[in-house]
């Protein structure tokens, strides 16, 4: 597995990828990306209006990778701006809130949208949001294993608010987007299935989408 570091010395080529985050309004995807790139979480709810674009440098040991972030408004009236943005993406996060059963019931339309945009070459995660919010759940960890299985995508959860597994999530999509770009061998390294309840980090597939 590809392990993360900083080099002052070290240069290489940088690589970049666009992630686009999806789902329903008001579930935590500009959240999730400001607790990654500012370690900061703001509890006055603001809605993403169109799309917003953030970049942020990761430094492996052996590449250095350029995550490009676009944040999708999950309002209604800008549905029809998405499917533009989906078509050359490398990754799509779809993220539900864990307290909101019909945000969760929404993330099939998402994933079937990203596929009908990018068909399998796309890698695809599954994100629930907000389960520090433990007394307001309405979507087990199960429930979200279950579905994750269904789709052939990564199931991950996390909290914006208290920072799990937001790193994580980025490290995971990483490391799939490294191994997707290694070339295919019977001895190479593939993501395995990893199932750490406690903490909400679920892996469901072992392969790349790509």
């Amino acid at each position: 597995m590809t392990k993360f570091s900083i080099s002052q010395d070290y240069n290489p080529s940088l690589q970049k990828y666009k992630l686009v985050f999806l789902g329903e309004q008001s579930v935590g995807k500009t959240s999730i990306i400001t607790k990654f790139m500012y370690d900061s979480f703001d509890t006055a709810y603001q809605a993403t209006v169109g799309i917003d674009f953030l970049s942020k440098t990761m430094y492996l040991t052996d590449k250095t990778v350029r995550l490009q972030l676009w944040d999708t408004a999950g309002q209604e009236r800008f549905r029809s701006l998405i499917p533009a943005y989906i078509r050359d993406s490398s990754v799509a996060v779809v993220v539900f809130d864990v307290t909101n059963i019909e945000t969760f019931h929404q993330t099939t339309k998402w994933i079937n949208d990203v596929r009908m945009e990018r068909g399998d070459s796309v890698i695809v995660f599954l994100v629930g949001n907000k389960v520090d919010l433990k007394d307001l759940r309405q979507v087990s960890i199960e429930e979200g294993e279950q579905k994750a299985k269904e789709l052939n995508v990564t199931f991950v959860e996390t909290s914006a608010k208290v920072g799990l597994n937001i790193k994580q999530l980025f490290k995971r999509i990483t490391e799939s987007l490294v191994v997707c770009e290694e070339p295919k061998s019977d001895n190479s390294s593939e993501l395995q299935e990893v199932s750490l309840g406690k903490n909400g980090l679920v892996t469901i597939d072992n392969s790349c989408a790509c």
